[in-house]
């Protein structure tokens, strides 16, 4: 009996890039500003503000009208979210009050 090819792909709660210690501070972050699809978020540092993720190409365009995701007001350390969400223009990331999260993406 002939052997195919085997299929491997990434795990459906990870993404093949990662975007680090988006902190508060620093505002909305563009984490990717083409297509994509964001996959999960990490809080490393604990939240008291919602973290917010818009599909939009860049910081200016992020606007309610393009929220992917918007988590509640306080998120405790090491909450992971998993998304798996296309985002058709882009990918932008505003992280909560005091927080700092990561994202993985493809």
């Amino acid at each position: 009996m002939p052997q195919g090819p085997l299929f491997v792909s990434e795990s459906k709660a990870q993404g093949i890039s990662t975007k680090l210690n988006i902190a508060a501070a620093a505002g909305a972050t563009l984490v990717k500003g083409s297509p994509g699809r964001v996959m999960q978020l990490t809080v490393n540092t604990a939240s008291t503000g919602a973290i917010t993720v818009y599909d939009s190409a860049t910081v200016a365009g992020a606007a309610t009208a393009n929220i992917v995701y918007q988590s509640p007001a306080v998120m405790a350390l090491g909450t992971i979210v998993v998304l798996d969400f296309p985002c058709l223009s882009g990918i932008v990331v505003t992280a909560g009050t005091g927080s700092v999260v990561a994202v993985s993406y493809n």
